[in-house]
């Protein structure tokens, strides 16, 4: 049996699946690589979080298992509290609750509240009072007001929380009160530096032990064995979708040229074009596409090669990764790359971590 490789993860259903029943051979397939967790974004379609997560608590035997992530605002606390203690039982430990802010716009369309920092760190302590069995009697915090919230005092309970992070507030936020943090996908080396170094200092301001916060890089993952259209897709559409929904932020977060995003969106394709790019482009569409991205921000993925893309996932380890999240492809498409790691890897760097993704050895 292979060693299992608990820095290395993937996200579930990548892109637009046509059923979500597709995570199954997913899961399989990733326990036969040995990777150590597998991740699992939510849309408002066939990608709902709490029923991912319980099939692939399912049908899944090491695997560990992270929303990353759902929102604290779209289920009540108890439920969100109970989805949470449903997975960690059937996982055997394996579970960790991922929240994120969301994208404010899509709030907006669909009524929602936009989500402030101060109301996942009131939500974050609510759970995880409940969940070491406690009785919480007339709440009234930033996350809204409750008059009961109860588990039951035989509930005893650890969950690891991990948490989206982006700007720097939502960064020491999830130093301070999280178990681990997922930066962004296409994060320049100075900005994936830059934000481990964050969360560390924020647990550590805490007064945790920053070591035991864990810090996952999600990082593009495309090689060369891939066929083109699909890397055109999975670099050029994901990051012109990216763009699309929160330009501004990647920009700022990089310190790129705004000129070029105002560029990119006053494109007649990108202006006019309904929907995520990464979904819906054909790939001549993506190629028009690519002329709009300059080369070094798509630079920040494992490109290339075999070798050339295990180059670049040791680089985000050199960074202070703890993890890294192969980001975009499915484990059958980064089989190659995984194989080709493990190949490589040393395994005593990596004693620390465990198969929950926001968990300490």
């Amino acid at each position: 049996m292979l060693e299992q490789m608990n820095e290395l993860a993937f996200y579930t259903l990548a892109g637009a699946p046509e059923s979500p029943r597709d995570l199954i051979a997913e899961i399989e397939m990733g326990e036969r690589l040995g990777m150590g967790s597998a991740f699992i974004s939510e849309r408002f379609n066939i990608k709902e979080a709490a029923t991912l997560s319980g099939a692939v608590g399912a049908v899944s035997k090491t695997l560990g298992v992270a929303t990353a992530a759902t929102n604290h605002n779209t289920r009540h606390p108890m439920v969100t509290a109970a989805h949470a203690m449903t997975m960690h039982k059937l996982t055997a430990g394996r579970f960790s609750l991922g929240l994120g802010r969301g994208i404010g716009p899509m709030f907006d369309a669909y009524g929602l509240e936009r989500i402030k920092t101060s109301q996942i760190e009131d939500f974050v302590g609510l759970l995880r009072r409940i969940w070491r069995g406690e009785t919480v009697i007339q709440h009234d915090g930033p996350c809204g007001s409750y008059p009961y919230l109860s588990m039951g005092a035989e509930y005893k309970e650890h969950i690891p929380m991990t948490f989206t992070a982006f700007g720097p507030n939502s960064l020491a936020l999830g130093g301070r009160a999280f178990d681990a943090v997922v930066l962004h996908t296409f994060f320049t080396e100075e900005t994936t530096r830059r934000c481990v170094l964050q969360v560390k200092e924020a647990a550590e301001q805490a007064g945790r032990n920053p070591d035991h916060v864990k810090v996952w890089s999600c990082f593009a993952t495309v090689g060369d064995h891939l066929p083109e259209g699909i890397r055109l897709k999975k670099l050029v559409g994901r990051m012109a979708t990216y763009l699309q929904a929160y330009g501004d932020l990647m920009v700022k977060t990089n310190d790129w040229d705004p000129v070029i995003l105002n560029r990119f969106r006053e494109d007649e394709f990108v202006k006019n074009f309904r929907g995520a790019i990464d979904n819906l482009a054909s790939t001549a569409e993506l190629e028009h596409v690519s002329t709009l991205i300059p080369e070094d921000w798509l630079a920040s993925a494992a490109t290339g090669s075999v070798d050339s893309c295990v180059k670049s996932i040791n680089e985000q380890f050199d960074m202070g990764c703890d993890g890294v999240i192969l980001h975009g492809a499915s484990p059958s498409q980064i089989a190659p790359i995984v194989e080709g790691y493990r190949a490589q890897r040393s395994s005593s760097r990596f004693v620390r971590m465990t198969n929950n993704p926001g968990g300490v050895a």
